[in-house]
């Protein structure tokens, strides 16, 4: 089941893939500030920033020779600087490597680049099987399997779904952040949807309770009594 699933996923995505400028020219550097930048922003939003960004620093190099305030002019409107202050420092270190580091333990050690992006990259732009769960992910495999567990039983759901072997792993990670942008958003749209037929939420009805947050435990009030000196 888990190949057919891949495979209707794939097909989706060969004829309805977003056109977006970091795809284009799927390089390490523009895949880095690609996803540096959509963390919490929208893609629309990210797209004429990005563009601008690379005209001012084309090369990984150019960034990392950039003075830290010129970066963040660049930056300025996008809001969330530290991902700009951590993307200039993750320049320095390829820089000063001699390289884009191409595994995901070498990856996940840039500055500002946890889990999610490293394994963006990582099957992006090095083609490697690795899975890239973000929250987008999260929702469309928690419909699918009907499952809201956490992040470690999500990136292993991914992992099982993975066409392994055939260097499009990227795809598939791709295809589904454009599959939860689409029809599986949170005002989700079934009819069309590619999965529709393995989507266990979908069969039983869920979709809209999918995925089941966990609830907030209630703070505890506790009162202070201060005892005065006589």
């Amino acid at each position: 089941m888990s190949q057919t699933i891949t495979d209707a996923l794939l097909e989706w995505y060969d004829l309805n893939q977003r056109v977006l400028p970091w795809r284009t020219d799927r390089t390490p550097y523009r895949t880095l500030v690609s996803e540096v930048m959509l963390q919490q922003t929208r893609v629309d939003t990210v797209i004429p920033y990005f563009e601008s960004f690379m005209e001012t620093f084309p090369t990984i190099e150019v960034l990392a020779a950039a003075e830290q305030d010129a970066v963040l002019a660049k930056w300025s409107g996008l809001g969330y600087y530290s991902r700009a202050r951590n993307l200039h420092k993750a320049a320095n270190q390829v820089v000063a490597l001699g390289h884009f580091p191409n595994t995901l333990t070498e990856i996940r050690s840039l500055s500002g680049v946890g889990e999610y992006i490293a394994g963006a990259i990582a099957s992006m732009a090095f083609h490697l099987d690795v899975a890239a769960v973000d929250g987008n992910l999260h929702r469309v495999l928690s419909r699918l399997f009907c499952d809201s567990g956490d992040r470690k039983s999500m990136w292993s759901l991914a992992d099982t779904l993975l066409p392994k072997g055939t260097g499009r792993c990227g795809d598939f990670n791709q295809a589904l952040m454009d599959l939860g942008s689409s029809h599986c958003a949170k005002s989700f749209k079934c009819s069309g949807c590619p999965l529709q037929s393995h989507c266990q939420a979908h069969q039983s009805n869920r979709v809209a309770e999918s995925p089941v947050l966990p609830k907030k435990k209630k703070k505890r009030l506790r009162g202070l009594f201060a005892r005065t000196a006589r």
